[in-house]
């Protein structure tokens, strides 16, 4: 825990950062653009972000490497940040600095990010009226909807927005039950 709240501390201000810089050139949405292509990237390749936090290989390594994987393909006030966080040896917090950038746009566009566990895969007409449920739960004008499959929820769906949860599942069901008859 302490751990997770010394990154946040310091992932906060360079997320700030890139925000205000994005702001100031009108790219915040292509900034957000960029950094989930990069996630995307980093967590399909645990081998790219381990060389990136590899505090034994040099900068200008991690440098060559950045530039060839943004080379015509991102902007340069983006690239010129992540070359920066090398440079501060920063990099480390390259996710949870764009974790928390990200953040910042949803506040920004007034979007909710909402996680939906259901037990199968759902069709996109019922992910549009999970979606059009949370914008009139939130008030929020877009909903990033985030889809995991957990076949141990039988049937049903759990929706978590921020710190709410809405548990509409078969087992949420059966666990209330068994609360509710054990305290009778």
């Amino acid at each position: 825990m302490k751990g997770n709240i010394y990154v946040a501390k310091i992932a906060e201000p360079y997320a700030q950062a890139l925000m205000s810089l994005a702001q100031a050139n009108n790219l915040t949405d292509n900034f957000g653009e960029e950094i989930v292509g990069l996630l995307a990237l980093l967590n399909n390749s645990p081998e790219l972000l381990a060389f990136l936090e590899n505090p034994v290989v040099n900068a200008a390594d991690k440098k060559g490497v950045l530039e060839k994987i943004l080379e015509g393909k991102s902007n340069s006030f983006f690239k010129n940040f992540l070359l920066l966080l090398v440079d501060r040896r920063r990099i480390v917090f390259l996710t949870a600095i764009c974790e928390q950038y990200l953040t910042l746009l949803r506040g920004i566009n007034n979007t909710v990010l909402a996680e939906l566990i259901s037990a199968k895969e759902l069709s996109q007409e019922q992910k549009q009226a999970v979606e059009e449920k949370v914008k009139a739960l939130t008030k929020a004008r877009t909903v990033e909807l985030q889809t995991i499959v957990n076949p141990e929820l039988i049937g049903g769906v759990i929706i978590k927005v921020g710190s709410q949860v809405f548990d509409a599942s078969i087992r949420g069901q059966l666990r209330r039950l068994s609360v509710s008859l054990g305290a009778a």
